[in-house]
């Protein structure tokens, strides 16, 4: 399954990161000089909950951003307690 999110589309981007070295000019140096580039991923928070869609429970991916935002409608929480005593038959 993909790091996708059903309501937001939030997925896997890919990016840089820049190693520097120096001092900054306004501090004083010369500037800062780049000494290396690394490619990179930035990966959403996508979570995998239970959730109502077209009026059944199903467990989707969604995004920390989405629950937030309140797009998820969550299933009511069942209080289900079996009954564990046979019954007595009178004779």
């Amino acid at each position: 399954m993909s790091r996708v999110c059903k309501f937001t589309g939030k997925k896997t981007r890919v990016g840089n990161q820049i190693a520097r070295k120096g001092k900054a000019k306004y501090l004083g140096g010369v500037g800062r000089k780049t000494t290396g580039i690394t490619r990179r991923k930035f990966k959403p928070n996508v979570q995998r909950v239970r959730a109502i869609i077209d009026g059944k429970v199903c467990r989707i991916k969604i995004s920390a951003k989405a629950i937030r935002m309140g797009l998820l409608v969550k299933p009511a929480v069942r209080n289900f307690k079996p009954d564990n005593k046979p019954e007595q038959v009178a004779v």
